[in-house]
C-alpha cells in the first residue's frame, strides 16, 4: 500500500468515523473525532509518533470504564493530552 492510498481525505474519516459508531453500537457524542485527532496529534509531538495510537487507546479504555457520559470522554482525553503535555522523557 503506497502512503497516498494511506490519508484519507476529510469525508472519507467521517464515513470511517460513521462506520465505526454503527459497528461499535456508539453515537456521535461517543466518538469525537476532532478531540482523538488533537489527542494523538498532543502525544505524537510531546511522547514519540508511535504512542499515539496507544494514548487515544488508553484514553477510549479510562472513558469507557468511567460511564456513558459524553463529558467522561472529553475528560479522559484532556487527562492523556495533559500527560504528554507535561512528558520529559
Amino acid at each position: 500500500m503506497n502512503e497516498q492510498s494511506r490519508s484519507l481525505p476529510p469525508e472519507a474519516l467521517d464515513d470511517w468515523a460513521a462506520a465505526l459508531r454503527e459497528r461499535l453500537g456508539l453515537s456521535p457524542d461517543d466518538v469525537p473525532v476532532a478531540a482523538v485527532l488533537d489527542l494523538t496529534k498532543i502525544v505524537a509531538n510531546n511522547v514519540a509518533r508511535p504512542a499515539a495510537p496507544l494514548g487515544a487507546f488508553a484514553a477510549g479504555l479510562a472513558a469507557g470504564r468511567a460511564g456513558i457520559d459524553p463529558a467522561q470522554v472529553i475528560a479522559a482525553l484532556r487527562e492523556v493530552a495533559d500527560l504528554a503535555e507535561g512528558w520529559e522523557q
